[in-house]
């Protein structure tokens, strides 16, 4: 693959990423001879920042990186496009590409489900929830019951915050389930919005 750096005085040509599963563009940066090789070399997707004035490897601070599947250079040689498997959230502000700024409040768990998906791909030593799949369906689901357990156990005391977060213990390892399973949260809303209208 050959890159024509000179076309630009700094040396940088524009690198696109796009997601290897569902082609969605996630963010674009900029990239030197370095941090190409780098890229190529660690099978993580690095940059040079112009503001940091150093190369940098996508999810070094945040751990949501993105493992590189593809690359391409343009019909001009200027432009490189990668496909990669983010870990988690692309955009600093937490969003899943950097053209996506809506706040994910009133969505979350749909949101959570998206990210418990882009985790799975991730490799085991790098995501909790990529160790979870990598165990298989029976420690996924001994991990919802050990977690309903400490629900029902903080239910029966007076300490609020730990009975919440406890619950928040169980909704989360829940969804992993789902996904497992091949099922989705829509799906269980489904149900209950069928069973609410009988």
């Amino acid at each position: 693959m050959k890159i024509d750096y000179s076309k630009y005085s700094d040396g940088l040509v524009p690198a696109i990423i796009q997601d290897y599963d569902t082609h969605k563009v996630l963010m674009m940066g900029f990239m030197n001879e370095e941090a190409l090789n780098k890229t190529m070399s660690e099978g993580k997707v690095s940059f040079y920042s112009r503001s940091k004035k150093r190369i940098w490897t996508k999810g070094e601070e945040s751990g949501n990186f993105l493992i590189l599947k593809e690359m391409a250079v343009d019909c001009d040689q200027d432009t490189i496009l990668i496909k990669a498997h983010p870990t988690g959230p692309v955009c600093h502000t937490g969003a899943d590409t950097c053209w996506n700024e809506r706040n994910h409040q009133d969505d979350f768990l749909y949101y959570l489900e998206e990210i418990i998906s882009l985790r799975k791909r991730a490799a085991p030593e790098e995501s909790y929830v990529a160790r979870l799949f990598d165990k298989g369906i029976n420690a996924i689901a001994q991990k919802v019951g050990e977690e309903a357990v400490e629900t029902v156990i903080e239910a029966k005391d007076n300490n609020r915050d730990l009975f919440l977060n406890e619950s928040a213990d169980l909704l989360f390892h829940f969804l992993v389930l789902l996904n497992a399973k091949g099922s989705s949260l829509k799906e269980v809303v489904e149900i209950l919005k069928k069973r609410h209208s009988k």
